[in-house]
């Protein structure tokens, strides 16, 4: 099963349902807005994959962030940020058998690919 986690208005979120779907994948989705956020899956994902891959700095949400809080980050600065406002986070978001992928480029699909075939 593969989880999910996007915003509904989302349109890389909405492509990539849309490619699990045709795919036939079994998949659920996680709204971060309408469902949610928890530290344990903030903490996971920056452990899988990093702070600088998770960290969306090309959304609105980042460029309305006061300089100061774009300002020297560190991963507990990050998660801060993304627990206060999900929308920094890099969507989508993938969780297959435990593993973590962030994004739905090339390399995202072929990971995916993968982990399902696997």
């Amino acid at each position: 099963m593969i989880t999910v986690y996007g915003i509904k208005n989302c349109d890389t979120c909405r492509n990539a349902l849309k490619a699990l779907k045709a795919q036939g994948r079994e998949h659920s989705f996680h709204d971060l807005r309408a469902d949610g956020l928890s530290e344990a899956e903030v903490t996971r994902w920056l452990q899988s994959a990093g702070w600088e891959k998770l960290l969306n700095r090309r959304g609105t949400t980042w460029r309305k962030l006061p300089e100061a809080e774009r300002e020297d980050l560190d991963e507990g600065k990050v998660k801060r940020l993304m627990l206060e406002q999900p929308t920094l986070i890099k969507r989508p978001v993938f969780e297959v058998s435990g593993e973590v992928v962030v994004g739905f480029d090339a390399a995202a699909k072929e990971r995916l690919e993968k982990l399902c075939a696997g």
